[in-house]
């Protein structure tokens, strides 16, 4: 690899890192308003996510301008390929987040309707998976980024247990339906954005394995 290349691609990586900083900022006040109905914070949502959008096309344009500049090889086509495909899965994160802010501000008026209690535990796993995939693309660490993918699985349980029950709270009172939807709603965009860091983990390991991970069930046995 040149020394052009490589402070290429450092650059690259590093405007990627300041990307997630911005969009985990945004999970947490997402998450702050969906717990704590406050509608306020959208104004800020919204212009993060101006600024991660600016930030996507960015990245994107200085991974093309390093492909054709530089055409990259191996490892170092595939990390060109991974920060395009990590970029864009942040900033569907950001929108979703925006999404969250927006139910909070939905939300308000239902202020004595019970906040479904494995939300919160739901918002903290996902948080943690989009950090720790992040983390494992910094570090390069295989079985940081496999354990995250597991972690979706946590995910998805949670979700259908906040499913079942706001279903259980209209089923005793029907007056509940408006705000159980906008609940849902949110169970839904948490659940993707849990996906989104489980695709940023898959990414990392075809980076540092060359291993298309995606479809594959860590814990397939063969007999």
């Amino acid at each position: 690899m040149s020394k052009h290349l490589s402070r290429d691609l450092e650059a690259l990586e590093q405007d990627l890192l300041a990307q997630s900083s911005i969009v985990e900022g945004m999970i947490l006040r997402a998450s702050h308003a969906i717990a704590e109905l406050q509608s306020g914070l959208l104004v800020k949502l919204l212009a993060d996510e101006d600024q991660v959008n600016r930030g996507e096309v960015r990245i994107e344009e200085e991974c093309l301008k390093l492909l054709a500049l530089h055409q990259p090889v191996a490892v170092d086509l595939r990390r060109v390929a991974t920060v395009m495909k990590i970029n864009a899965d942040l900033e569907r994160i950001a929108d979703l987040a925006v999404n969250l802010g927006q139910r909070a501000q939905s939300l308000v008026r239902f202020t004595s309707f019970h906040f479904p209690g494995r939300l919160e535990e739901m918002v903290d796993v996902a948080i943690s998976m989009v950090r720790d995939a992040i983390d494992a693309f910094v570090r390069l660490d295989v079985d940081l980024a496999r354990e995250v993918r597991l972690r979706d699985d946590q995910v998805d349980d949670l979700n259908r247990e906040v499913i079942d029950d706001l279903q259980e709270m209209v089923r005793s009172n029907k007056g509940d339906i408006e705000p159980a939807m906008y609940y849902f709603s949110a169970s839904r965009h948490i659940e993707r954005i849990a996906d989104h860091a489980t695709n940023i983990a898959e990414d990392v390991i075809y980076l540092v394995d060359g291993e298309i991970a995606r479809h594959r069930n860590e814990d397939l046995s063969f007999f």
